[in-house]
């Protein structure tokens, strides 16, 4: 299971709000084909805890993820709410079949009746020059969304680099794309929110994870583009008593292997779930009865100030 998930099973939502929030939610949850990635789900624990997938795009007019519920509306959501219980009374033998359905029902009617939970969301009432700062870009607007939801209590963000013109994957054309269109809004809004943090007195408490999946080929292929390369890549932590400039693990010259101890990506679990305050080898217990360890690794306690 993904950390939003394990959040949202060990703690349960934040108010109106799940514990676990995707942002940018079609980036790696859903691509060509419908073919559905693992790794952002709940997976043994059951889809009810999934965390709260936001498609939309954050840096269009008008984001509103939600439907906007007018008073009346919400009026008629809680007569629905309410005959839906009726109608679960009445549905005992089919309780266990309907439960993942159920938590749906009461998660999106939640978000649409309340205010406080939907206003996380409203960017708009963010004022002009800081939106410009994150930059006007899926990834940028989606970091400031982020912020917000910080600050409404969401324990665990995710924010995927959205599917647009610009992708990371660049098996050709590797440095122009870099220079031009990749870098440029992934600087401006990640800068931005070091910053933002920092300066809100967040960033303590916040924890900054920024990673991809795997490296790129230290070898440049011939269309000048790099390749997938499992062995070596880098991840940048920041805020939560992670020590500012403190390099942890090294590569050979080349960027291709390891030259130091490595550090393994459970290891990076067991760091993530320590500063959630969740001990990384907790079991949990998927719908079998079976024991599931959160991870492995040992934390790295190095990376602290």
């Amino acid at each position: 299971p993904c950390f939003g998930a394990v959040l949202q099973y060990l703690r349960g939502g934040q108010g109106k709000l799940p514990s676990g929030i995707s942002l940018n939610a079609p980036a790696n949850q859903v691509s060509a084909n419908n073919h559905i990635f693992p790794g952002f789900f709940a997976g043994a624990l059951g889809s009810s805890y999934d965390p709260l997938f936001i498609s939309q795009d954050p840096s269009a007019a008008g984001f509103q993820p939600f439907p906007v519920a007018k008073e009346e509306e919400v009026e008629r959501f809680e007569r629905r709410r309410s005959l839906l219980a009726e109608v679960d009374l009445r549905r005992q033998e089919i309780e266990a079949g309907a439960t993942g359905i159920k938590g749906y029902y009461k998660q999106a009617l939640d978000l649409v009746t309340s205010s406080a939970a939907r206003r996380a969301f409203e960017l708009s009432r963010e004022p002009e020059a800081v939106r410009d700062r994150y930059g006007r870009s899926p990834f940028g607007q989606g970091l400031l969304l982020a912020r917000r939801l910080v600050e409404a209590g969401v324990p665990l963000i995710t924010v995927n680099w959205a599917r647009d013109d610009a992708f990371w994957d660049t098996h050709a054309d590797n440095f122009r794309l870099l220079k031009n269109s990749l870098l440029p809004p992934f600087d401006r809004a990640f800068s931005a929110l070091i910053e933002d943090l920092d300066q809100r007195g967040l960033l303590d408490e916040t924890l900054v994870v920024c990673l991809g999946e795997f490296g790129r080929t230290p070898k440049i292929n011939a269309a000048a583009g790099r390749d997938h390369w499992a062995a070596c890549n880098s991840v940048v932590l920041a805020g939560a008593g992670v020590a500012r400039g403190r390099v942890v693990g090294a590569s050979d010259r080349l960027a291709a292997y390891p030259a130091t101890l490595p550090v393994q990506p459970d290891d990076l679990a067991a760091t993530i779930y320590h500063l959630l305050g969740i001990d990384p080898g907790t079991e949990l217990r998927d719908r079998e009865g079976r024991p599931l360890r959160l991870s492995h690794g040992r934390v790295l306690h190095e990376v602290f100030g």
